[in-house]
């Protein structure tokens, strides 16, 4: 990998510290309150659409400002939603989780706009799988240590101690940022070329969806939202449904995420076509949804040690084929689709939430229903890749490209 995927890749390491723990511990803050999935719901679905937003915008600032200010601005948003947790209390418990997801999902958006733009041009095709696996290692073994080390904080000092840990991470994220590269979308068109005329309020969404492919991978991004919130929702639930202990709680974690590093294990042992692995993660996702329906604790624990491998092989393969699909793509159309892919995404994210604010328990009919759809959506993700992929390639390389933008130290 080059110099600047490196410090992309050290920036994501120092962003998923934090982003492991608000995932585990602030949902869990707010599930511990009366165990609402409407709580936690409303609180992601708040994040999301601040994400979906402040990514949009992000992207758009990029063409004028290096990704050096929008990470440093998402450290900011970070370290404002910390110190909120630690001393606003409101009357209204609602108007509280809301506000919450305001500052979590601008810091998320910021650092992902300015990563996955990052990735998108400086990326060469073959550092992107190298990329995506190093992203996914360097995450287990965050995911190990982040849990234990937090549940130990919050043990010895409580919730607020916690906080003030990761308040120091966010200062680190904050004084990386002034390394690194001053990568932005510089977009010249080409005086011969024929652009797509679109209205204002379209935001390029034509241009985004023009190249060989990309209506199966719209198709994609759409049943993707709603299956990876459903992962990523009760997974947390499920394991909140087994204990509250937060040791114990980390120890799972742990125990899911060394599952995870035998999936590494025999990806590196066996050879197999990328479709195939997608495929084998899809069916070990699938499995991990279906037989939590069981409602078991055991079966629980066993659906997420499944779901765990299994979206270690979605992900690799999911994300490097959605970047790879673009590699041919002008700057300015690459950043187009990339918006709209996160926007996509968030949209349908928050489908699924707004189906489970009624919930109020991890099993019945309106879950099962819920848990259905997000199995429909997750089997038709591979055959939606692959329709793209075979449409995709065959394109050749731009006759006249626009000039890539440098990475500038």
């Amino acid at each position: 990998m080059s110099k600047t995927i490196r410090k992309l890749l050290v920036m994501n390491i120092l962003s998923s510290i934090i982003s492991i723990y608000i995932s585990i511990f602030v949902n869990l803050y707010i599930w511990e309150s009366d165990h609402g999935i409407g709580d936690v719901s409303l609180y992601n679905a708040s994040m999301y659409v601040c994400w979906g937003l402040t990514f949009a915008l992000a992207s758009r600032m990029n063409s004028r400002f290096s990704i050096r200010p929008l990470l440093a601005l998402s450290a900011l948003c970070g370290g404002l939603a910390f110190l909120y947790l630690m001393t606003v209390h409101l009357e209204s418990r609602m108007l509280w989780i809301v506000l919450l997801g305001v500052p979590v999902g601008m810091m998320f958006g910021l650092s992902q706009s300015s990563q996955n733009l990052s990735i998108a041009l400086q990326g060469k095709e073959n550092e992107l799988a190298p990329y995506f696996a190093a992203v996914n290692i360097t995450s287990q073994v965050l995911n190990m240590a982040v849990p234990i080390f937090s549940a130990a904080v919050i043990e010895w000092f409580g919730y607020n101690g916690s906080f003030v840990a990761m308040l120091l991470f966010i200062a680190a994220m904050l004084a990386y940022s002034a390394k690194m590269p001053k990568i932005y979308v510089q977009v010249r068109p080409a005086a011969h070329a024929q652009r797509i005329k679109e209205p204002f309020y379209a935001l390029g969404f034509r241009t985004a969806f023009s190249y060989p492919g990309a209506k199966w991978v719209l198709l994609s991004l759409l049943a993707a939202g709603l299956f990876l919130q459903f992962q990523n929702m009760f997974a947390l639930l499920f394991t909140f449904s087994v204990t509250q202990n937060k040791m114990l709680i980390a120890v799972l974690n742990l125990l899911y995420t060394l599952s995870s590093l035998l999936g590494l294990w025999l990806y590196r042992r066996i050879r197999l076509h990328e479709m195939r692995w997608l495929w084998i993660g899809t069916l070990l996702l699938a499995a991990g949804f279906l037989i939590a329906l069981l409602h078991h604790p055991a079966m629980l624990i066993a659906s997420n040690l499944l779901t765990s491998v299994g979206m270690f092989y979605f992900s690799i393969v999911w994300n490097a084929q959605q970047f790879k699909y673009i590699k041919h793509l002008s700057p300015g159309t690459k950043r187009s689709f990339l918006v709209w892919r996160e926007c996509i995404l968030v949209l349908t994210r928050c489908v699924l939430l707004g189906l489970t604010f009624s919930l109020t328990e991890i099993k019945g009919a309106a879950f099962v229903v819920i848990a259905g759809l997000a199995v429909a959506c997750l089997i038709a993700i591979p055959v939606f890749q692959k329709c793209a992929g075979r449409e995709n390639g065959k394109l050749g390389p731009p006759h006249s490209p626009e000039p890539e933008p440098a990475a500038m130290p």
